[in-house]
């Protein structure tokens, strides 16, 4: 079954996380679900009668739906039916397209990666080629379009109440990882009845490090198959492309983010080939690959990336 989640002020919620927020809709695992996301505040939203397309609902929400945490416009949650604590919810992300014909980027004092370099905050509206699939930076180059959520999750222990969306946490949210585009796997640990999925932030590119707090943020259109899992043993965040898997790390502390996602992994290692912890840390050494996924976001990130080939040869 596919059911289409659209965007709007009864299905948004405005920058927060919270298991006690009742879900827009529910599926049944292994349901398809179509969800419009929108982005950015009106400070972020180009003039109409511009040449740009702004979504009505975008306008409407800003009306409608006060911020109640510095975040994120995120639409959902949506409630896989029998979802519990200690289950893992796999996100199969099936599609991601762009709804919009522009996105914005911003730079501000005192955040990013050089806090206290640039002292004048700027927000920049980039637009999109969604032929040529291409930004149109204002210096002339045309940068490849690579469209994929940065805010993915569920809700938070219930006992955590409303948290922002900013800082990326055990049940995922900001995540910012450039690798979950269409075709990956994401997989969450559930926390609340329901698992209760919402999704936005939408990027149109990114860079990782997000170094100047954001990237081409952007609305977008994502297809996702939402498959409930009782046997899996999960804690953190992981992910799987068509090639690679992925664990993931999140610190204020980036040398915590190491620890985090190389530990994950050596156990993920360890589970599919039946090697010693000692011969899983060995392969992370000469074949994983660590990379800061962002330094934007109170809680950095880091993500350790395996071929998955490596782990099915020799006969194993």
């Amino acid at each position: 079954m596919t059911t289409h989640l659209r965007a709007s002020p009864e299905t948004c919620a405005w920058g927060y996380f919270d298991a006690a927020l009742d879900p827009v809709l529910e599926v049944q695992s292994g349901d398809v679900v179509v969800i419009d996301t929108v982005s950015g505040g009106p400070d972020h939203t180009p003039s109409q009668g511009g040449g740009f397309d702004i979504p009505p609902e975008l306008l409407d929400i800003h009306a409608r739906s006060p911020r109640q945490l510095p975040g994120h416009i995120l639409t959902g949650p949506v409630a896989v039916a029998g979802a519990k604590p200690g289950h893992v919810l796999e996100v199969q992300i099936l599609d991601v397209t762009l709804r919009q014909n522009w996105g914005w980027n911003l730079i501000r004092p005192l955040a990013g990666t050089l806090p206290e370099d640039f002292q004048t905050g700027r927000t920049e509206i980039i637009p999109l080629d969604l032929d040529a699939m291409v930004a149109r930076l204002s210096w002339g180059l045309d940068l490849p379009l690579n469209p994929f959520f940065g805010v993915m999750g569920v809700a938070p222990p219930p006992n955590w109440g409303r948290v922002s969306t900013i800082q990326p946490r055990a049940f995922g949210g900001n995540l910012d990882n450039k690798e979950l585009v269409a075709g990956t796997t994401l997989y969450l640990p559930v926390f609340a009845e329901g698992a209760l999925f919402s999704c936005g932030d939408g990027h149109g590119a990114q860079g990782d490090g997000e170094v100047c707090v954001t990237a081409i943020e952007t609305a977008l259109q994502g297809t996702f198959r939402l498959i409930l899992s009782e046997d899996m043993d999960l804690r953190y965040p992981r992910a799987q492309t068509p090639t690679h898997l992925i664990t993931m790390g999140m610190h204020e502390d980036l040398d915590r983010c190491v620890e985090m996602a190389l530990r994950d992994m050596i156990e993920w290692v360890v589970a599919r080939t039946g090697i010693s912890r000692e011969d899983a840390y060995m392969l992370c050494s000469l074949a994983g690959d660590l990379r800061i996924t962002q330094t934007v976001n109170g809680n950095k990130g880091v993500h350790m990336m395996m071929e998955a080939a490596l782990l099915t040869s020799n006969g194993q």
